[in-house]
């Protein structure tokens, strides 16, 4: 019998070889579930010393039920599947990784920017049917000399900042209330009000966490504000943006267009009415994906499990504050 037990709360993965390498270490033994509501959670991962967790909810039911977990690790960066404040309560800490798919979420936000500005997809639709000499019937705007609006300016943020270098936009502005402007300024962007980044950006990429703060921190209002000719790209997370003002904004052209890969609920399925639209290009929460940040994901995930059942803390923890207890 193996010493620990690690529960896998819902499946997707088409190995999980990576987090069995990192566990073996400690003898841990890999249980797989397949939870779709907090009961599942709650019978699966009773009896767990630990959590890897992808998408399943783990709410406070869950996490009362929970008899001796010592952590809940997270496949990616948010937490938002997780009662944050439940599980600081039973005192379990929260893991994360935060510092894998950054190369990749911001090559996909400048895929889905580059993509609506020189509206790739649709001519491949138009062309598909037929169509030939699109030009002027759809206008293109050059990038040179446009401004980008960054909302958050976390190291997602950063980097899609340093790969669009080169190509001559007149400025970067960047709104987040809890990096110092010096910091913002250091890395070559302009510290700009949440309004600057809304009024003053032809483009707006959205990279904040999902938090109580955040949710829908972008409906009607902020979209009032936004140049008829903006391109808006979302690779964060879908609940930041209201989807019913998203949908108006495009339908009514108050907006050119926007790349949106995260969504609200997901997946949207078969009917959605974004698949009506003309101005959308849409992608379905795969900014993170490389097999290179698949891998790197699972086994950072793994290892966060390994230190804390080995007595040490995790190499990325958002409750920090249970370690010193």
């Amino acid at each position: 019998m193996s010493r620990f037990t690690v529960v896998v709360t819902d499946l997707g993965y088409a190995t999980y070889e990576p987090e069995k390498q990192e566990l073996a270490a400690i003898d841990a033994e890999l249980v797989f579930a397949d939870c779709k509501t907090a009961q599942d959670v709650a019978e699966a991962c009773r009896t767990a010393d630990a959590i890897l967790n992808r998408y399943a909810r783990i709410g406070p039911d869950a996490i009362a039920a929970l008899e001796k977990c010592r952590v809940i690790s997270r496949y990616g960066v948010g937490v938002d599947t997780v009662d944050l404040a439940a599980a600081t309560r039973a005192g379990i800490p929260v893991a994360n990784v935060t510092d894998y798919c950054m190369d990749e979420v911001s090559a996909h936000a400048l895929a889905l920017l580059l993509s609506c500005i020189r509206r790739t997809v649709s001519r491949d639709r138009q062309v598909r049917q037929g169509m030939w000499e699109l030009a002027g019937k759809e206008p293109v705007h050059r990038i040179e000399g446009k401004v980008l609006g960054l909302i958050a300016f976390g190291r997602i943020a950063r980097a899609l900042h340093r790969k669009v270098a080169g190509f001559g936009l007149s400025k970067v502005l960047a709104y987040d209330p809890y990096v110092p402007p010096e910091d913002i300024e250091r890395a070559g962007a302009k510290p700009a009000s949440f309004d600057e980044v809304l009024t003053r950006s032809d483009y707006i990429s959205v990279h904040p966490p999902l938090t109580e703060e955040t949710h829908h921190m972008v409906g009607a209002d902020e979209f009032a504000k936004m140049k008829p000719t903006a391109i808006f790209v979302n690779t964060s997370r879908g609940p930041v943006v209201d989807p019913d003002a998203l949908y108006d904004a495009l339908k009514h052209d108050r907006i050119m267009s926007a790349g949106i890969d995260v969504h609200e609920p997901e997946p949207l399925g078969k009917g959605s009415r974004f698949f009506d639209l003309p101005n959308v290009v849409l992608t379905d929460h795969a900014a993170w994906y490389s097999e290179e940040s698949e891998n790197q994901l699972k086994r950072s995930a793994a290892q966060n499990v390994a230190l804390v059942l080995s007595g040490k803390p995790p190499r990325f923890c958002v409750n920090p504050e249970v370690l010193k207890s």
